[in-house]
């Protein structure tokens, strides 16, 4: 089994043991959407897509978990790390990488590392192409600008 489907694997029985049936489909939405959007992201932009896609799958994990969005980048950056380390499928170097850009992932007005700005750019594909009858957050319109930009949209 690829590294990828063994965490799609993990994180799919975290979803499932979530008791709101709405809540689970909108998890397994999100993750799915942004690991999807970050691979393909990454691709385009030559880094690791495999990395990518690991982070994207892990990144909301925490508040999906708990029920909290509070400071959830961080505390997800910390269970992201935890997972990791739990099934082994990753070098320190990469789990490094994929919990830096989980840690960032919510500040969509700083500018961090390549795979940082990735991620926030996935997570902002998915919020604002799910549903475009939504407004795009003000916090980020500058960054959906700019993947429209990069995109060619």
């Amino acid at each position: 089994m690829s590294r990828l489907k063994e965490l799609r694997a993990y994180v799919d029985k975290k979803i499932n043991k979530m008791d709101d049936e709405d809540k689970r489909t909108s998890a397994t939405a999100h993750l799915y959407g942004v690991s999807l959007a970050a691979q393909m992201l990454a691709k385009k932009r030559r880094l690791d897509p495999e990395l990518a896609a690991m982070a994207g799958m892990l990144h909301d994990l925490h508040a999906y978990k708990t029920g909290s969005y509070d400071d959830h980048a961080h505390l997800g950056a910390d269970l992201a790390r935890k997972v990791l380390g739990k099934l082994e499928l990753t070098t320190p170097e990469e789990t490094d990488i994929i919990c830096s850009a989980i840690y960032h992932h919510d500040d969509k007005a700083a500018v961090d590392s390549p795979m940082d700005e990735l991620l926030k750019d996935a997570d902002v594909i998915d919020h604002c192409f799910k549903d475009s009858s939504k407004p795009i957050k003000e916090k980020e319109q500058k960054r959906y600008d700019a993947l429209c930009k990069e995109l060619g949209l």
